[in-house]
């Protein structure tokens, strides 16, 4: 099967060189200084699972200039989601699935607005991984997995095709049924470790050892699984104190992605992330105070740094 990464970071670029070092036929659509380095020296992982350095044979920032794919793993930061959408026509073909790998629970809305609803499926990806210098990907955590699933029947093959190409390469699958709970289960969790680890500029070793940042933490987590109910999905009651747990288990230095982003001065995913709890939470009646709080402190960064005219 052709794959098709449709962006190169952290995510992307640590599951398509696995697959490509698997022999798997990978495709990338990236842009700017990070794709020409993958042109010209190739793809670079450094990871505590093995590092890999596999040549890229088909990378365009065009993805017209790409055949046309079995499944687009669709990879780019929610700012850029849209105007991405916008883009994958040409690499689609009748049986296409795009498999979304973003951050947030309204990605599956942007895509049918752009496609419809019969290629779109649902994913969650479980790695701490960024772009550490052109061409090289750092993956900073023991654990690096995909969780996926179908939301129309005929997605099923192609996924379950693309389940075994990630076993041959070594990488933890799982292909689910209920993929909608497992990205509000995702959504939790990552609305409370990228709020804290961005609001504090700090990783995650400093958060859970300080008593009141650990109880916002919580807060802005309990807050999230309160809209998860209201929306009608099933979280057990204690599932708030288990994603705590986690917490506690995670790698010292370990920071959200959007805590990197804050501190390269890049766009945030804020709006799809605390910003989305609050817009959904009140529509639901629910007050989610501490993820406002967030949103609000945040709130001048989400375009990128304010320049020296706005501060």
């Amino acid at each position: 099967m052709h794959t098709v990464f449709y962006g190169a970071g952290g995510i992307g670029g640590y599951f398509g060189a696995r697959l490509l070092a698997a022999g798997e036929r990978v495709s990338f659509v990236a842009r700017g200084r990070h794709a020409q380095a993958i042109r010209e020296r190739g793809l670079r992982v450094k990871s505590p699972l093995g590092d890999v350095q596999v040549a890229v044979p088909s990378i365009s920032d065009d993805p017209a200039a790409l055949a046309r794919a079995d499944l687009i793993v669709f990879a780019v930061k929610m700012p850029d989601a849209a105007a991405a959408a916008a883009r994958l026509a040409p690499l689609m073909q009748a049986t296409t699935v795009v498999l979304p790998l973003q951050n947030g629970v309204e990605i599956v809305d942007v895509l049918t607005t752009a496609l419809g609803p019969g290629p779109v499926a649902l994913g969650a990806a479980y790695i701490p991984a960024k772009i550490a210098e052109p061409g090289v990907i750092e993956h900073a955590g023991g654990f690096a997995s995909l969780r996926f699933g179908a939301l129309q029947p005929e997605q099923r093959p192609t996924l379950e095709a693309f389940a075994a190409a990630c076993t041959r390469a070594k990488v933890q699958v799982e292909l689910v049924d209920d993929m909608r709970r497992v990205m509000w289960e995702k959504f939790v969790f990552l609305v409370g470790m990228s709020s804290l680890t961005a609001l504090t500029r700090l990783p995650i070793s400093v958060v859970r050892a300080d008593l009141e940042l650990r109880r916002l933490l919580q807060q802005v987590m309990d807050e999230t699984a309160a809209l998860a109910r209201a929306e009608g999905v099933t979280l057990a009651d204690d599932f708030v104190a288990k994603q705590m747990t986690v917490v506690d288990g995670l790698p010292a230095q370990a920071k959200a992605s959007m805590a990197n982003d804050l501190d390269a001065g890049r766009p945030l995913e804020l709006p799809w992330l605390a910003g989305a709890v609050v817009r959904r939470s009140q529509r639901a009646g629910l007050a989610a105070t501490a993820n406002r709080f967030i949103a609000a402190a945040l709130g001048p960064y989400a375009s990128g740094a304010p320049s020296a005219t706005t501060r």
